[in-house]
């Protein structure tokens, strides 16, 4: 992998979009709004989920008016985000902020797949219901949690506490995936 991110940093248009006076700050604007239109999207359902918000208002109709929002936030996030990787692909890479993040993205599909795929089956029973059943509050629960992290880990990225050439812990060293070079 590290070897694909240094190459990746040879290319002229990574170090064009990165010194770019206009577009980087484009794109990270671009990437900041649209996660706050999936994640504040995304809230909503999720507080309705966990029965602390909308309890009046049926889960099916929340969704049908803020999934296409929130789809159409996550595509441009996600593109928005690749781009930002790809203007300075060792620095993210090495980012044990950004190592966290992807696990968290990662957890947060599996969470949401689960949720598709086995909590909402049964929606038709609780989708009027203020207080929905357990395993619905906790999806929501974990939903909010995860992206309020990804939120978090976005954030730090920008303000890494590290880089590889000064002499973090070795743990963090290896967090962040940086190369140790033997001592002559």
């Amino acid at each position: 992998m590290r070897s694909f991110v240094e190459w990746l940093d040879t290319h002229a248009w990574s170090t064009a979009l990165h010194e770019s006076l206009w577009m980087y700050p484009l794109i990270e604007s671009t990437h900041v709004l649209t996660v706050m239109l999936f994640v504040g999207m995304l809230a909503m359902v999720d507080l309705r989920l966990v029965g602390l918000a909308f309890r009046n208002v049926a889960v099916s109709h929340l969704t049908g008016r803020l999934l296409p929002w929130s789809v159409a936030g996550f595509v441009i996030m996600i593109a928005t985000g690749v781009l930002l990787f790809y203007a300075i692909p060792v620095r993210t890479y090495e980012s044990v902020w950004f190592r966290v993040k992807v696990v968290l993205l990662i957890a947060g599909g599996i969470n949401a797949w689960w949720f598709h795929r086995r909590v909402q089956r049964d929606r038709t029973f609780w989708d009027n219901h203020p207080k929905p059943p357990t395993a619905v509050r906790v999806a929501g629960g974990v939903s909010l949690a995860i992206w309020a992290g990804v939120i978090v880990c976005g954030r730090m990225i920008a303000y890494n506490w590290f880089d590889c050439d000064r002499d973090p812990l070795p743990f963090v060293m290896w967090m962040a995936g940086c190369v140790v070079e033997a001592s002559m």
